[in-house]
């Protein structure tokens, strides 16, 4: 993953409709931390990850951030104005969220990151008062400094015949061999009539494009909660029941910009309302969103078809979106571990033997899953002894791998070669699996979670 930015819950002790936000903080740190293991997994070696949080967890996920990612990994805390207003009931108006940047390598990141596109304002710094004709330049290097050292302490001989020095105490911004380098390449301004402090040009054109992102994060540059349910998610999720804090568009473009490019993979395991998706998509960006909650069809699927269809809200002009574009649904299966890591009690088989294919494979498992060997992939079969899938729990015929047993596997599936087979126990030892060419794997101890 190029890019993952979640919005987690936020423990803020009160209920959502569509989030158990009231978990307490022992719970909400045993929730956040594993899910952060996993994500760091996920990403790329240039890759960074986003978390959106406010004040009641913010400072506790810094620190388990800290110690997942590594401190020296750390980017920054951007402060996001949510709320443009104020409230009168309150003790304290709580106007602001703060997102977590990570990378995985900052050495990498701080080289493949984007810079924002220059504003117009910053555009206009560069002027061409001599009509220079390598373009318009602003001042580099120029004028005088308070600090420095005596050998930028020269006289200069101004195109009008005055000799300049700086006064006692301060010093030229630049060494002598700059200045005369500078001059020579016809790059010193020294006003409209040769009589003014030299100033160094700096060209437009030989400045790099863009400007470092900042940290700081207004409702007029990137939108507000209210914002995002008032211009477009409501009208989105017409006679639906909108999420009360949603985060803008113009908020994950942001994020989404500085961290990827066309076609790299965005990610967003809590995918709420389903903006991530949506901006990602419409940046041509490939994602992938995960949803536990009923939104997941009631909110993010209905949006993401009208950003298919082309809708013209959130970013969609400013990025000229027309439509376009396709996604898949995919439901999960039901669960092969509970909460402590073993395998769920009276699990089918068929739900078992994909994720003993998935495991060994890195490949979806495409079978049936109504024999028991699950098929050969690289040179390697794989077999699975479980739940009486020969329809006979016996020694000689159920999850014990025998000798008679192994023949038949051969048999039915018509492979002589390699093979791992996951069973109860076997009664074949070392040397005879050995000389049959099979890895036997028992279960359920050597079914692994990850």
């Amino acid at each position: 993953m190029k890019c993952i930015y979640i919005d987690p819950p936020y423990n803020t002790r009160s209920a959502f409709e569509h989030y158990d936000d009231n978990l307490e903080h022992s719970q909400w740190l045993s929730m956040i931390y594993p899910r952060l293991v996993l994500l760091r997994d996920l990403l790329a070696e240039d890759g960074s990850i986003w978390v959106s949080i406010d004040d009641n967890e913010g400072h506790y996920l810094k620190v388990i951030m800290d110690e997942v990612f590594g401190r020296r990994n750390f980017v920054a805390t951007f402060v996001w104005e949510r709320d443009a207003g104020g409230r009168g009931d309150a003790s304290v108006s709580i106007s602001h969220d703060y997102i977590h940047c990570y990378a995985r390598r900052r050495e990498i990141w701080d080289k493949t990151r984007n810079l924002l596109e220059r504003t117009d304002v910053q555009k206009g710094r560069f002027k061409n008062p001599d009509d220079d004709p390598r373009g318009p330049w602003r001042q580099g290097d120029d004028g005088t400094a308070k600090s420095g050292t005596e050998k930028q302490r020269f006289p200069i001989k101004l195109p009008s015949g005055r000799v300049v020095t700086p006064k006692e105490g301060r010093y030229w911004a630049f060494s002598q061999q700059t200045f005369e380098q500078a001059r020579s390449e016809g790059r010193v301004y020294f006003g409209r009539k040769g009589d003014s402090l030299p100033i160094i040009k700096r060209y437009a054109d030989k400045v790099r494009e863009g400007v470092a992102p900042r940290t700081w994060l207004t409702a007029s540059d990137v939108g507000t909660n209210q914002s995002a349910k008032r211009d477009h998610l409501g009208k989105l999720l017409t006679n639906l029941t909108t999420f009360d804090t949603p985060k803008p568009e113009t908020l994950l473009e942001r994020f989404i910009h500085i961290a990827s490019n066309p076609g790299d993979l965005v990610l967003d395991s809590f995918l709420g309302s389903g903006t991530t998706a949506a901006v990602a998509h419409k940046m041509g960006r490939r994602w992938i969103g995960i949803e536990m909650g009923d939104h997941a069809v009631t909110h993010c699927k209905p949006r993401l078809d009208k950003v298919i269809e082309g809708e013209q809200g959130g970013v969609s002009e400013a990025l000229g979106w027309t439509g376009g574009g396709g996604y898949r649904f995919y439901r999960l299966g039901e669960p092969v571990f509970d909460a402590d890591g073993h395998i769920t009690d009276g699990i089918r088989f068929s739900t078992l033997a994909a994720h003993i294919w998935f495991s060994e494979t890195g490949t979806p498992y495409a079978g049936a899953g109504d024999t028991p060997v699950l098929g050969v992939h690289e040179g390697m079969a794989y077999a699975l002894l479980f739940n009486g899938i020969l329809g006979d729990r016996s020694v000689s015929g159920g999850n014990v791998l025998t000798a008679a047993l192994l023949d038949r596997l051969r048999a039915e599936s018509g492979w002589d070669g390699p093979m791992t087979v996951y069973g109860e126990w076997s009664k074949l030892g070392a040397a005879r699996l050995a000389e049959a060419n099979v890895v036997f794997k028992q279960t359920p101890y050597d079914v692994r979670a990850r």
